[in-house]
């Protein structure tokens, strides 16, 4: 990190002026530097967001600084683009003061927040797409697969990085081409990532974290953050779809937007296969297949509503203890009391952390979950697999021949499946082991 941050301070000092007077990386999954620069009379506070070390989703860094440039461009509150970096490569933007969650205040100024952001999204999904076609960003070679080509994008990728079977991707891609959404052809700029913001003062001051940003079905913004209440709590969906509806906003499609959430609930598992399969170094292991043990719930969940399925989640299997368990715990109780000399290192230590938590919970239940996963296969494929390698891999097989005639029993299987899976992300009751629910949509409003 050191070597990429003297590159970070030359750049800066070569292409902006003036001298950094202090820069430090942030303590999260990707590279992010923050640095202040002194440069003649005035001080620039600045945000470095470098490129992501281990997802695979192709849309490229560069595409999120074009984007964001353009909403800059055309008024949208979005932090200035500087510049492009080759190495490391990252972009240079200001930094924004605010906050992006809604920790300490109370719920009518989340709602001013929100329904200024809804309005943002108005804002956005009504310009011209002209200058966006000229920036090369991503557009469906028809305006009737605005709704996919985002899909596409992240299944192309998923596929060329592809490592091992991944049954449940394959399960639902197959099922969305047996069922395109069709109806009303719409195509704006979206952000698809939706729901990142900077607020402060009950307004937003910037929408952030663009990557995904491109010309799409604007149905797409209002299913994406859907699945992020869970943890930030948006307030009342209906309320701040009426209006974005009411400020200029598109027409609401209810039925795409249940399509859409379902779409992006797969977005985590597409792009972190990879690095579940073969962690590159530096990956933080732990985020990467919490978010995807979450977000697959979410998907059978979507599943379930949309085809009118009722899921229970299986039961938790009993711990045993193993000749390795005083190990386990003497690792971790060492992690958790080691202090680093600052947040970064801290945060190394963290992510250590909650990866042993994760090797203890598979010792004390991994044996248990391989077994109950491979009974309830027996009864789809006909015979019981003897390995977890062997079930995902005839599973997969499964899937991609089937016609439909499955997808009950399917979802049922995967959603028991995603949920042990979430068990082994650590102790029963930790917050990385809980599922976080979010609110039941129904098209029929």
């Amino acid at each position: 990190m050191e070597a990429r941050t003297d590159k970070v301070v030359r750049w800066i000092e070569e292409h902006l002026g003036g001298r950094v007077t202090h820069i430090d990386p942030q303590a999260r999954w990707r590279p992010v530097w923050f640095a202040e620069v002194e440069r003649d009379a005035e001080k620039l506070e600045l945000c470095v967001r470098g490129d992501r070390l281990d997802c695979v989703h192709g849309f490229p860094l560069e595409n999120e600084m074009k984007f964001q440039a353009l909403l800059h461009d055309a008024g949208i509150p979005v932090a200035k683009v500087h510049g492009w970096i080759d190495d490391p490569r990252a972009y240079v933007m200001d930094r924004i003061d605010g906050v992006e969650h809604f920790r300490n205040i109370d719920d009518a100024e989340r709602d001013d927040v929100m329904r200024h952001y809804m309005e943002l999204l108005a804002k956005i999904h009504a310009l011209p797409i002209d200058r966006f076609v000229e920036a090369d960003l991503l557009r469906a070679d028809t305006p009737a697969r605005s709704g996919w080509v985002g899909m596409q994008t992240y299944w192309d990728a998923y596929r060329a990085a592809k490592k091992r079977p991944d049954p449940l991707l394959e399960f639902c891609f197959a099922w969305l081409r047996r069922n395109p959404i069709g109806g009303e052809v719409r195509e704006t700029p979206i952000v698809w990532d939706s729901g990142q913001l900077m607020h402060r003062d009950g307004r937003v001051q910037a929408v952030i974290d663009l990557e995904l940003g491109h010309i799409g079905d604007p149905m797409m913004d209002l299913a994406g953050f859907r699945m992020r209440t869970s943890v930030l709590n948006y307030g009342d969906f209906e309320a701040l779809y009426d209006h974005y509806e009411a400020h200029g906003g598109q027409r609401i499609d209810r039925r795409a937007i249940q399509y859409h959430h379902f779409c992006f609930t797969l977005s985590n598992q597409l792009a972190f296969h990879d690095a579940l399969a073969e962690p590159p170094e530096g990956s933080d292991y732990m985020t990467n297949m919490q978010w995807c043990a979450e977000t697959n719930i979410y998907a059978m969940e979507a599943m379930g509503e949309i085809l009118g399925i009722e899921l229970t989640p299986p039961e938790m299997p009993e711990a045993r203890v193993s000749t390795g368990a005083a190990g386990h715990d003497h690792l971790i109780r060492w992690l958790r009391s080691t202090e680093a000399h600052d947040e970064y290192t801290q945060h190394q230590f963290r992510i250590f952390f909650r990866l042993a938590r994760h090797l203890q919970r598979t010792d004390e239940i991994g044996a248990a979950v391989d077994e109950a996963n491979l009974d309830e296969l027996a009864p789809l494929l006909g015979f019981r697999p003897t390995t977890w390698q062997e079930g995902d891999a005839a599973l997969e097989r499964l899937v991609q021949e089937d016609d439909g005639t499955h997808d009950e029993a399917l979802v049922r299987l995967f959603h028991a499946r995603t949920w042990r899976y979430l068990m082994l992300c650590g102790p029963e009751g930790s917050a990385i082991a809980r599922h976080n629910p979010i609110p039941e949509f129904r098209v029929d409003r």
